[in-house]
């Protein structure tokens, strides 16, 4: 957008009464657009991460060996039932300590609070994920897995070829909106420091005293992310819609 444009919106913000001057400073504008990239990163990462616990989960806890299905559950009850925050600051103010300490200081430790906000959220996620591919598998008519025994599948041929591609679709309703909290939940970056965009505007309201203009440019960011993976996985649900199932 000219240089020109962008101040004429600026000044007509300001009549409004809105204060959005931090958009023409080059340092402070940097920082917030580093900060929509870095929340970009964390939800690109932790996507896939979360999907791939959320089999593995799914598929111990429906195994028939306790020594899976027990800890697995455990795991899942622990995480669904305690706040998100809680397990961020566990995570990196104990268990990094920790690891700091068997590693001979901070500056051993590989663990960045990047590391530990992607890797918090994909296992609390990953245990939403595991519940609806739970309900998915459990939505697979035996007939199905029946069939595929007598063909000469093995059991875990059944589940990673026929069980698992059927349950991600019937699942994929609330994987979708699993993901949409997921994209919520990376504003908790902020609460150890990782500049996304909710500390990067953090960083600016604190200068400036305009709370309000960077809390309606959060709420459109977020609003309109939410939406476009909202949409993405309603075309996915459509795109993999079994015929004879109300599915999509």
């Amino acid at each position: 957008m000219p240089d020109a444009i962008l101040s004429q919106l600026i000044g007509a913000a300001k009549q409004a009464g809105f204060n959005y001057a931090f958009i023409n400073d080059g340092y402070e504008s940097g920082i917030w657009a580093e900060g929509l990239l870095t929340t970009l990163e964390i939800a690109g990462l932790t996507i896939p991460i979360s999907l791939l616990v959320g089999v593995l989960l799914s598929a111990a806890i429906t195994s028939r060996r306790n020594w899976l299905a027990l800890p697995a559950r455990s795991f899942i009850e622990l995480t669904r039932n305690t706040p998100t925050l809680i397990q961020l600051y566990c995570a990196f103010l104990v268990l990094n300590m920790l690891i700091s300490n068997a590693l001979q200081g901070a500056e051993h430790n590989p663990l960045t609070p990047f590391a530990w906000v992607v890797g918090v959220l994909a296992l609390h996620i990953g245990a939403f994920h595991a519940e609806a591919f739970r309900a998915g598998i459990e939505a697979v008519p035996g007939v199905t897995t029946e069939a595929a025994l007598s063909l000469g599948f093995s059991q875990r041929a059944i589940f990673w070829r026929i069980t698992l591609p059927l349950a991600f679709r019937f699942s994929l309703p609330s994987l979708v909106n699993n993901l949409v909290n997921l994209l919520k939940l990376t504003t908790l970056g902020s609460a150890i420091a990782v500049g996304e965009v909710t500390y990067a505007s953090i960083m600016i309201w604190t200068q400036h005293d305009n709370v309000l203009e960077l809390m309606i440019l959060l709420l459109l960011f977020f609003s309109a992310l939410a939406y476009g993976l909202a949409r993405a996985g309603h075309w996915l649900e459509n795109r993999l819609r079994i015929p004879g199932y109300d599915v999509g």
